[in-house]
Formats: structure tokens, sequence, C-alpha cells
């Protein structure tokens, strides 16, 4: 079928939006018309080269619509459904089929290479690969080819172009205090960057009852944000000694880490105001993959320290996005605030306003 994509086309270029064919779904595959996709750094980051997909690529992986179409073998979702759309696994790994998707022995093959994981292609223009099934979806635009496997059917009161998001970031951000760490009541908590996924972790924190919720940002707009959304104490580490203003808030230390900057600076200076048996959450991907996190052995030995690699917040799409739109509809999990929508045809500006700092989270919506 004829659909409208976003292209990539080569690292630091805008995208293009263009009339592309996308191939019929096989058997355990859907189509869904796309109604709203999160624009998020990572795809910014594949735009320009740093995970090495091929071009002309079409990116995009936070998407949620309505499904147009199934494969023969799809019984989880039927035409009509609303869905949000999540990372691909293979669900046949040891670590997939022991409750741990985000691991999957695959996940490079099943999200990053430009194609599925058999080298086939999704998309085509004029007869030449267009490549995709980034995140097992390329839902930067109409419509998307996905796995019934990373495909979430919802019920939901909010409008379904919101959705998205949830399928990455905010389930990475949430589920990294409510899965991952698995932060504990009147436990304390510093989130390193106020960015979607340190937002989505404050929201986590609130339902398990953490206290204080400490929120390292530099951006004041985002610090106001986060303490509108729960925190009990912003800091802004420009200027700043941060272990002395976290030891002034939690003098015995504080018991979770986590991290979205992936800044070893800031890391070090959370782990310098740790709290005995503290825990150490890392999601922040480093703008050198090659970067290491220098830690004292003896003083992680004599802390107890541990510190864990989060992917996608240890989450399972098909139990835990349900779950947080749950906690949305009993009020304690207001993501859609964070939101801001632009027309899709406006990728360009929406990634400029974003560079900018003027908006939190943005979804990109179908044009008027």
């Amino acid at each position: 079928m004829q659909i409208t994509a976003a292209v990539a086309h080569g690292a630091h270029q805008d995208f293009t939006i263009e009339e592309v064919e996308l191939a019929a779904p096989r058997n355990d595959e859907l189509v869904v018309e796309i109604r709203g996709v999160g624009l998020c750094h990572t795809d910014i980051a594949a735009r320009d080269g740093v995970y090495g997909l091929p071009y002309p690529v079409v990116l995009g992986h936070e998407g949620s619509g309505v499904v147009v179409a199934v494969g023969d073998d799809v019984t989880t979702v039927a035409v009509g459904d609303e869905v949000a759309v999540s990372f691909s696994s293979c669900r046949r790994c040891r670590p997939c089929t022991t409750g741990r998707p985000a691991y999957c022995t695959e996940f490079t093959a099943e999200n990053y290479i430009g194609s599925r994981p058999d080298g086939t292609d999704t998309m085509s223009s004029d007869g030449t690969p267009v490549h995709g099934h980034f995140f097992g979806q390329s839902s930067f635009a109409s419509h998307a080819l996905v796995n019934e496997r990373n495909t979430v059917k919802v019920e939901t009161d909010l409008d379904i172009s919101l959705v998205g998001p949830l399928g990455c970031g905010i389930q990475t951000g949430a589920g990294a205090i409510m899965n991952s760490m698995r932060c504990a009541a009147d436990r304390s908590l510093v989130v390193l960057g106020g960015g979607p996924v340190g937002l989505a972790a404050v929201m986590g924190a609130v339902i398990q009852g953490c206290t204080p919720i400490i929120v390292v940002e530099p951006m004041a707009s985002r610090r106001t944000v986060a303490t509108e959304l729960g925190a009990t104490h912003v800091i802004d580490p420009i200027g700043t000694d941060l272990t002395a203003a976290l030891r002034t808030i939690a003098p015995d230390g504080v018991d979770h880490i986590f991290d979205t900057t992936g800044r070893v600076d800031v890391i070090g200076a959370a782990i310098d105001a740790a709290a005995q048996n503290a825990v150490v959450g890392l999601v922040g991907v480093p703008a050198d993959f090659s970067v290491d996190l220098p830690v004292n052995i003896v003083g992680a030995m004599q802390k107890g320290l541990t510190i864990t690699g989060i992917v996608e917040g240890d989450s399972v799409p098909e139990t835990f996005i349900p779950e947080l739109l749950a906690h949305h509809a009993a009020g304690r999990f207001p993501f859609d605030t964070l939101i801001t929508t632009y027309p899709f045809s406006k990728i360009n500006d929406a990634i400029a306003a974003q560079e900018r700092g003027e908006v939190t989270k943005l979804v990109l919506v179908p044009d008027a």
C-alpha cells in the first residue's frame, strides 16, 4: 500500500515527507494507521548515524493508532483495535521466555538494523528499498508494519494519539523505578535529568511512595514541571556541589540513584552521596559509547552498592502499558500533561523546538 513517511537521507539532514510503498503484512504482522508518534532523542541519534543504520531510512518508535490489516496468524488484536506499539523482541530466547523481553538476545536484529531480522525490507520507493522496521515499527509514517508481539491493545479514555510514548520513553522512566530498581516507600530517590524519561521516573516514584524525590536538572522550566509532578526537591547542578547538595537533603545518603544523563561526572557526584545498600540505575546514553564509569571497588563493597543497567524499564509492554494507563485513569500518572503535539508534516520544526527546550515531550499527529 502507498503511505506517507518522513524519510531520513543522511546524518544531520532534515527529514523529507515522501510517498513510499509499504509491504503487505506477513502472517504474524499487522498494519497500524498511526494516529500519533512520540519524538525521542533516540530517533534523532539514529538519523544522525549513531546506530549505523543504512539510508534512506524511516524511523519512529513510539507509535500508536488503529489496526487496519492483520496477517492470518494474528490473534491478539483485530482490525479496528486501538493499539500502542513498543520495542520488538524475539520471544524465543531465555530472557524473553522468562519475562524479560527488554534484554532479548536478538534485540539489535529486532530493532536496530533497518530491516526485518531476516534482512528483508518493509518499504520501497520506485523499486528501491527504503530501510525501516526501526524498533519493529518505523512509525514516522501514516501507517506502520509491525509485529503482533510488539503491539499492545489498549482501552483508554485518552485520545489514542497520546498513548505512543508509553511504548518507550515513558515506560522506561516509570519502569526503572517500579520494575528495575523496585524503589520502596519512604526510601529516597534522586533522578538525574528532568527530561521525559526522568519526569516519568518522578511519576513512578510518587506511585511507589518514595520520599524525598530529588530531581537534578539545569533547565528551570523542567524543574518546575518536576515539582508539579511530585518531586519534593529540585537542584540546579550548574555551579553546585551536587554531592553536598544531596547530603543536605538526605544526610544518611540517597537510597536510589536513577541516571538519564549519561554524564560520568554527574553520576559520580551522586554515587558519592549514596546511602548504604544504595541502588544505581543507568539509562542515560553517553555521547561517546566507549565511556566507562569509574567506581571505587572498596567503596562500592563497603556501601553494598548495586549498579544496574536498565533497558525499557524492564517492561513487558503488554502488561505494563495497561498498568500505566490504569494509573493514569486513577489520576496517579498524568503523563499526557508533558505532551505537546505537532502536525506530522512539521517534523523538522518539532525537532527544532525540542532542541531549543521549548517542549517537554513531542508527539507528531496527522495533519488536519
